[in-house]
């Protein structure tokens, strides 16, 4: 049975060895292209080639008739120059900027010097003596010198990875920590299992060295060149996580099948099967709420949802988002631009839609400085990635909708780790959300600014009427001045009434203009009255072409409201236009009454009319967008006014009526809180 075991074993360990070089060698040649002209990645193409070598010497070792103690000693020779590879990686990373000069021979003399010795040792009779053969290995003293200087080197790299690391974030840190720790961590072990084979006389403790070289090679590459980054914590939890799953799975699997024994196999098979999938799925949530992976990601995710929902106005949703996004990222810094093509701007940024920095993005779709670091260097990352080390950035993705694009990034964390990919994903679904919020918040604004110039249009020809009047006063008055002024009542009513028909006008146009620019609105203490009084001047002309009677009953005292002077303008004026589009096509008595109360909520404004009321079935869709019972307009005017009240804390409902008895809206605004 040994004699069957021992060829089969030397023939794993022959293919594992060289299928391990070739593949070492291919990864160098990727890193190398990923990026060129980087340092960290010229030093690991040269650190694969001598790994690479080091394996083939591995497989003619055993693999070549007669000369299996020369290519051990090559074998040995290549594996000392492992920790000067190392070595280089490490200055590249740490020092990766600076020319190559006097200052790295100084550093790295010693470690050549160590190295050449260590090389040349192998080759001596101290290594191995005349008097070995290779069926009876015999080791000289130099060999066991040869295994404690490499570990030697290996843990001094490994310590001085270590303490580097602390002072050190970002890409260098995690470069340091993957390549130096575990790259050393993985040597040591292969070393430590070569010199237990050596002691013991048993080579099955290194078969698995290839394949240990070949995982953690193709591993350590892959985290340097891919432009992901992975916490090697999260990756071990998840490890230990999945491990755990399969382990308990098993174990109930078998214990189920082992107490079925009286039942055919068949049956048996199938109620295990079912039990164990309802097991893994108990257990697989039950090790999710221990392990509880990256917590924060879905406190920030509810929190991002409870802001989308509660609040409407843009400044107040990027200032919840930034908040979010600070909490979540644990940093003092966070960025929020958004816009359409034309730009895209937020927290005194501004940049084109078309900038070099959105298309490179639009591209990569998300970067960090990791990211930007070890990909080949082009115009739009180079922008990129001055972009992100002006405003202090650890990550940066990209929202897009049907109309906006917005620019969601985050400062660099407190403890100066980088982001992981998975991170990353959490973000970009954060994204999601507050750029869908963001759109809504900016339609809300262009609809609001649109149903203001809608409101304009309808005024202006009877503002025009309204102008025309105290202008045919003044044409008047000029006319008769050449005649009349000597008198003096004449130029005495003269100036009185130019003074007083200008100042009407000049008041038309400021209300005219005011009402028409778009604006954010701003609760304050304002006294309600003369704001209703002034926006019923602006509709009484438009009330008379109609025939309509307009009536007031202002009866709060006091009239002071928590509120915004324009909005309270706004919503007046859309529910007079309204009112007056509903009764002018009835015939009989036509009138449009505007009425104040003082109430327990606060000051109530009433509008009312003789119109025909509103159908029971329209009242609970009345505030909704697009509904209307006009044949013309887009049905915005109430939803507008209902969601600009319920930015002011103010409210508007719609009394119940029977059919032909007009409709009564009723607007309450917050009072000021009175000091004692």
């Amino acid at each position: 049975r040994r004699c069957k075991f021992q060829p089969y074993s030397r023939t794993m360990l022959i293919t594992t060895a060289l299928f391990a070089s070739v593949t070492v060698f291919i990864v160098g040649g990727i890193i190398l292209w990923a990026n060129p002209s980087r340092r960290v990645n010229q030093a690991v193409f040269l650190g694969t080639l001598q790994t690479a070598a080091w394996l083939l010497c591995w497989h003619l070792t055993v693999s070549v008739k007669g000369q299996g103690l020369f290519w051990l000693k090559w074998t040995n020779a290549t594996g000392a120059l492992v920790p000067i590879s190392f070595w280089l990686v490490k200055e590249s990373i740490l020092f990766g900027s600076n020319p190559l000069g006097l200052a790295w021979l100084r550093r790295g003399w010693g470690w050549a010097a160590v190295s050449t010795v260590i090389f040349v040792l192998p080759f001596t009779d101290y290594f191995i003596p005349p008097h070995s053969t290779p069926l009876n290995r015999v080791y000289g003293w130099g060999y066991y010198v040869y295994m404690v200087v490499d570990l030697g080197l290996y843990g001094l790299l490994l310590y001085s990875a270590l303490k580097s690391s602390r002072a050190l974030s970002g890409a260098q840190r995690l470069e340091l920590q993957v390549w130096l720790v575990g790259g050393c961590s993985m040597f040591i072990t292969i070393w430590t299992l070569s010199a237990l084979s050596a002691l013991t006389k048993n080579s099955s403790f290194r078969y698995f060295a290839p394949l240990a070289v070949l995982l953690a090679y193709a591993g350590t590459a892959f985290t340097i060149t891919a432009h992901r980054i992975f916490d090697a914590r999260q990756i071990l939890l998840v490890a230990v996580q999945k491990l755990a799953l399969v382990a308990s799975v098993s174990a109930a699997a078998y214990v189920i099948y082992s107490s079925l024994f009286a039942l055919p196999n068949i049956f048996a098979f199938l109620i295990t099967t079912v039990i164990s999938l309802w097991f893994a799925a108990a257990i697989n949530g039950w090790l999710n709420s221990v392990f509880h992976f990256y917590p924060q990601a879905t406190g920030a995710r509810q929190a991002a949802f409870a802001v989308a929902r509660r609040e409407s106005r843009l400044e107040n949703l990027e200032s919840a988002f930034l908040g979010i996004l600070k909490g979540w990222g644990n940093t003092d810094r966070a960025l929020l631009l958004s816009g359409g093509k034309e730009s895209i701007r937020g927290g005194g940024i501004e940049i084109t839609g078309e900038a070099v920095e959105v298309r490179a993005l639009r591209q990569l779709r998300w970067v960090t400085p990791e990211r930007l670091a070890r990909e080949k260097a082009t115009a739009e990352r180079t922008a990129l990635a001055r972009f992100l080390e002006l405003h202090n950035l650890g990550v940066l993705v990209i929202g897009e909708g049907p109309t906006l694009t917005a620019f969601i990034g985050v400062g660099v964390a407190a403890s100066r780790r980088p982001f992981t990919y998975p991170q990353v994903t959490q973000l970009m679904e954060l994204a999601s959300i507050i750029e869908s919020a963001l759109e809504r918040a900016h339609f809300s604004v262009k609809a609001q600014h649109a149903e203001q110039l809608a409101t304009v249009g309808l005024l202006g020809a009877s503002l025009a009427h309204e102008i025309r009047n105290p202008l045919v006063s003044i044409k008047t008055f000029v006319q008769l001045l050449p005649t009349h002024h000597q008198d003096p009542a004449f130029r005495a009513k003269f100036f009185t009434l130019i003074s007083d028909e200008v100042s009407r006008i000049d008041r038309l146009t400021e209300q005219l203009l005011d009402l028409a620019s778009p604006r954010a609105y701003v609760a304050e203490i304002i006294e309600l009255h003369p704001i209703l009084r002034a926006s019923l001047d602006l509709v009484a002309a438009k009330a008379t072409d109609k025939r309509i009677q307009f009536l007031t009953d202002f009866q709060a005292s006091p009239d002071q409201a928590f509120t915004d002077g324009s909005a309270a303008k706004q919503v007046l004026l859309n529910l007079c236009f309204n009112a007056i589009q509903a009764v002018e096509t009835r015939s009989g008595d036509r009138w449009v009454k505007v009425s104040t109360r003082n109430v327990s909520s606060g000051l109530e404004m009433i509008v009312e009319d003789s119109g025909p009321g509103i159908a029971p079935e329209i009242r609970s869709r009345l505030f909704q967008p697009f509904h209307s019972t006009k044949s013309t307009g887009f049905g915005l005017g109430l939803a507008i006014c209902s969601d600009i009240l319920g930015g002011l804390n103010a409210t508007i409902t719609v009394d119940s009526s029977a059919p032909g008895q007009g409709a009564v809206f009723r607007v309450t605004f917050p009072c000021p809180v009175l000091s004692s």
